[in-house]
């Protein structure tokens, strides 16, 4: 069995986690680790657990786990691995943007490796630590990849895509409250999210030349879950082409599919899956990528990291079937 620690674990990702963790046949959850909660049963915070009161929040770390989950608010998992040393053989698997970019992935003499599954798996394997990539970025690469690896990004790209409340975390903030949030729809981060920047460097590690703009607008949705993003940029490839290419870039993918029909979120929400459809509108690629913000945009893909660093299926204990009604 893998044992398992989290660090961090009162957060709506965190809460996923342990829940995906649960069910995962060759994990053992050796430890929560919280500050503030010591002591606490986990059901306190995450009521779905209440069936778990094994489950408590602790501020002892066991060093010697197999591996380490941060799900610390970003720039806090720099500061935890400054003041806390996990042994030489313990894997860690970072949810923040601490080391996402190229030039942070190299911190106290280990190397970070980008943690998008559909683009970097052989690499997953070999690594030791590993950057999960943030929400917003794993939908938005997941439309883009293909035609990167083409070459065939050669214009700019324009991005619309709108997240669920819990893409904000579980900190109260005014536009986190149910009466601001609800009926209500809003713009935050435009043309400057931090997510860009990885989304830039994975593209380019399949375009070496790609050096057009993306143009990327991100909303707040009223609703809890779920990501869904549109891309477009002018090409010249034909519908058939497109459709060809995605499912040629997809074909091995355990968790991302293309569809030819319209894509929307009750297809994935709960579920560590992508689903993606390209279309060709006048001389414009149109992609829409739909995925869980908490699984496939963090805990999942975090857990995928996982099975393919110790060398188990990559869908292990995450075959999760969408609530559809």
């Amino acid at each position: 069995m893998i044992s398992v620690g989290i660090i961090g674990s009162s957060g709506y990702v965190a809460g996923e986690l342990i829940r995906s963790l649960l069910l995962h046949p060759e994990v053992n959850i050796d430890f929560l680790y919280s500050h503030s909660k010591n002591g606490a049963e986990a059901s306190t915070i995450h009521g779905d657990l209440f069936a778990h009161p094994e489950l408590k929040f602790t501020q002892n770390i066991n060093t010697n786990v197999d591996v380490v989950f941060l799900c610390l608010g970003h720039g806090n998992s720099t500061q935890f691995l400054s003041n806390n040393t996990f042994s030489a053989a313990t894997k860690i698997i970072d949810l923040s943007n601490d080391f996402r970019l190229a030039n942070d992935a190299n911190f106290q003499g280990n190397e970070f490796v980008y943690g998008l599954v559909d683009l970097k798996s052989a690499k997953i394997k070999e690594a030791k630590h590993i950057a999960n990539p943030g929400c917003f970025a794993t939908a938005i690469q997941l439309a883009l990849l293909p035609l990167a690896k083409k070459q065939a990004l050669n214009n700019d790209i324009h991005v619309n895509a709108i997240t669920g409340s819990t893409g904000a975390g579980q900190s109260a903030m005014e536009t986190t409250h149910f009466s601001w949030r609800n009926n209500n729809v809003s713009i935050y981060k435009a043309f400057d999210h931090q997510h860009l920047g990885e989304i830039g460097e994975s593209i380019t590690s399949l375009q070496k030349d790609f050096a057009h703009d993306i143009h990327f607008i991100p909303m707040r949705g009223n609703y809890t879950r779920g990501i869904l993003a549109t891309a477009y940029t002018a090409t010249d490839l034909s519908e058939e082409e497109l459709v060809a290419l995605y499912k040629d870039f997809y074909a091995t993918s355990a968790f991302t599919s293309v569809s030819t029909q319209p894509v929307h979120l009750k297809q994935v929400v709960n579920t560590n899956n992508a689903v993606v459809q390209v279309q060709k509108k006048g001389n414009q690629a149109l992609i829409t990528c739909a995925i869980d913000n908490l699984l496939k945009g963090a805990a999942g893909q975090a857990i995928e990291n996982m099975n393919l660093m110790f060398g188990l299926d990559v869908s292990t204990g995450l075959k999760f079937k969408a609530n559809y009604f």
